[in-house]
């Protein structure tokens, strides 16, 4: 038997909001959007310039992720700002990352002949 407490079923809703912010993690541009913003808040036209897209592309891509509540954003002056509003979504990332550069390592042991023992 397994030791790990279980969660209790999610409702609909639930799951449709999880499932959402899934979702939204599943555009390259808008990873690169939430690394940008790691560190702390940017304007929308710093974020186009740091990711290298084009701001009407970006902004789309900002109201998305502001749209799954993983993003906040504010009013400064004329520029809008935008910052991280779910600090787990950085964990989540950080956990799929790890596990897909542990998988790389051993693929490439493998390839080596060797087994490398997973972590």
């Amino acid at each position: 038997m397994s030791s790990r407490k279980r969660n209790p079923p999610l409702s609909d809703r639930m799951m449709e909001v999880v499932a959402a912010r899934f979702r939204a993690l599943g555009e390259p541009l808008r990873l690169r959007i939430l690394q940008v913003l790691e560190p702390g808040e940017a304007p929308a036209g710093e974020i186009a310039e740091r990711v290298g897209a084009n701001q009407s592309n970006v902004s789309r891509h900002l109201q998305n992720l502001h749209d799954a509540g993983l993003v906040g954003r504010r009013r400064e002056g004329i520029n809008i700002v935008y910052s991280i509003s779910d600090p787990t979504i950085l964990k989540i990332c950080q956990l799929v990352c790890k596990r897909v550069e542990e998988d790389a390592r051993n693929e490439l042991a493998e390839m080596a002949g060797k087994r490398v023992r997973r972590g």
